[in-house]
Parts: structure tokens; sequence; C-alpha cells
């Protein structure tokens, strides 16, 4: 009756491989969870500048047009809800500026048309928003 060294001899090939096979599988695994979880971010990342610029365009319209631009307000509402709803799926970098662009649209969206103060909160914010969006598209592997 064999041993038990002669007998891990014997098999050694076979536990070998068999190490080899659950460390691939786990590695795989663990790499299609980061690919989707990348693809995730890259598709709420890209979604949110576009949000973003369409936002921006709404705050330089209501700041220098000389209409009514109560209707362009709640649309700004609106995307900023959208935005942070994107937000969500980024990194918290990206959540905390979301919050500090609705907190700026909050405070500042109705002295939009007439304040430079309220104009260059919110404007601050979405650059702020969108540098740190980018900057975390730019990090991903």
């Amino acid at each position: 009756m064999p041993g038990v060294r002669e007998q891990l001899r014997n098999d050694l090939v076979a536990i070998v491989s068999l190490t080899v096979a659950l460390a691939a599988l786990g590695y795989s695994t663990w790499r299609n969870e980061r690919t989707e979880l990348n693809r995730n971010v890259r598709e709420a990342g890209f979604e949110l500048l576009s949000e973003v610029g369409s936002l921006q365009q709404l705050v330089f319209y209501a700041h220098y047009s000389e209409g009514d631009a109560r209707g362009d307000l709640r649309m700004g509402w609106a995307g900023t809800l959208n935005i942070q709803d994107l937000a969500a799926l980024m990194p918290d970098a990206v959540g905390r500026d979301a919050s500090l662009l609705r907190q700026a649209w909050q405070d500042g969206a109705a002295g939009l048309g007439s304040s430079d103060e309220d104009f260059r909160a919110i404007d601050g914010a979405i650059e702020r928003l969108r540098r740190t969006t980018l900057a975390a598209l730019r990090r991903l592997d």
C-alpha cells in the first residue's frame, strides 16, 4: 500500500492542474466583474457628461437671455436630478460633486438671470463635476 508521500507524488500533475484551473476561474470571474463595473461607469460617465453639457447650455441661456427663463429653470431641476442619479453609478468623488452642483442649483437657480454670483457658483459647480467625471473615466482600467 503506497504511503501518503508516494500517493502525492503520483497525483502531483492532477493537483497542480486543479490548482491552476481554480486560480484561472477565480481570475476570470474577477476580471469579468471588473469589466462590467468599468462598462457601467463608462456608460454612466458619458451620459453624465451629456447631461452636464445640456445643463450648461441652459445655464448660459438663462443667464444671458433677457426673456422669461422659468421654464428653463424647471428643466434645470430635471437635469440636476438626472445628473445626481447617474452620479450614483460613478466613483464617490463624482457623486460628491453632483451633490454640490445640486446644492448650487438649489441656492442660485432663481437668481440665475440677474445675479453674476449665482451664475458663477452654478457654472463653477458644473465645471468641477465635468472635470471629476473626466478624471474618473481616465482612471478606468
